[in-house]
């Protein structure tokens, strides 16, 4: 949280300077963050509009928080239930679908917990869980950790013990940890993909409409906080969702590997 306020405070002292050039504060994962998707999108708009944009990549649970206290002007996260809440409440508004990946587990090429002979993604957590091996869980409030612990709920599993670590860190960083402690974690794909030669840990099981993850985008509301940039917000909205922003979305891979996908996905209309 310290790391957030200190982010903020940079911005606050910036913007003044940057008058001349609208200035956008968004609130996001740290998926779109690390897999550098964030980095060409923002970059296109400002060539189109003029307007920059300043990333704030935390867990979604505090991406959303930071919309709802107005320190940001919009957010883009994948937490389907969470953002619902915050649109009812009236802290958001404009909620808008824009892309989706999956989640899969990963795990040391051994795989200890046989994961890979599962064939539903309950049994792959109830035999991770089983076998005792470790399991790095973001444990930071972010859409994959809210994620995990439905998984868990629905495979009948209250993890607890040595064998679960709660990082409270980025989905890059427990990655790294998972991979120094030979275990297992979930991941989205976009990260995994874009972290694939950076760990030796594999992808041992995926597929399937549990694991979809789709992302959505919302405004601040401008009735709660006049000072967000509402206009500004929505001009992204419409350029991220726009035929331009899609082809940006469809185009963006790693190695040949696309990373997200613009198209509909019914879970992600909720």
């Amino acid at each position: 949280m310290m790391q957030v306020c200190a982010l903020l405070l940079t911005l606050s002292l910036l913007l003044p300077s940057a008058q001349a050039q609208s200035f956008l504060k968004l609130s996001t994962t740290t998926s779109t963050d690390n897999s550098g998707l964030l980095s060409v999108i923002n970059q296109a708009f400002t060539e189109h509009s003029g307007i920059r944009v300043a990333v704030i990549a935390v867990g979604t649970g505090q991406a959303l928080k930071l919309g709802a206290n107005g320190d940001v002007d919009l957010a883009l996260v994948h937490a389907p239930e969470a953002e619902l809440s915050y649109i009812e409440s009236g802290d958001f508004i404009d909620r808008r679908y824009v892309m989706y990946n999956d989640f899969v587990l990963v795990g040391p090429e051994s795989d200890p917990a046989y994961v890979r002979s599962a064939t539903t993604i309950s049994e792959a957590m109830q035999k991770i869980a089983g076998s005792g091996a470790r399991f790095v869980s973001r444990g930071d409030d972010s859409g994959t950790h809210k994620k995990e612990l439905q998984l868990w709920d629905k495979a009948g599993i209250k993890p607890a013990g040595r064998w679960y670590i709660q990082a409270g860190q980025g989905m890059g960083a427990v990655l790294k940890i998972a991979d120094e402690m030979q275990g297992y974690a979930l991941t989205d794909r976009g990260t995994q993909i874009a972290f694939a030669d950076k760990m030796s840990l594999q992808q041992l099981y995926e597929g399937g409409n549990e694991l979809a993850n789709p992302y959505h985008i919302m405004a601040v509301n401008p009735e709660r906080h006049a000072h967000a940039d509402y206009a500004n917000a929505l001009r992204y909205i419409e350029f991220i969702t726009s035929e331009a922003g899609r082809t940006l979305i469809d185009n963006f891979s790693i190695n040949g590997q696309p990373l997200f996908f613009s198209e509909p996905l019914v879970a992600a209309t909720d």
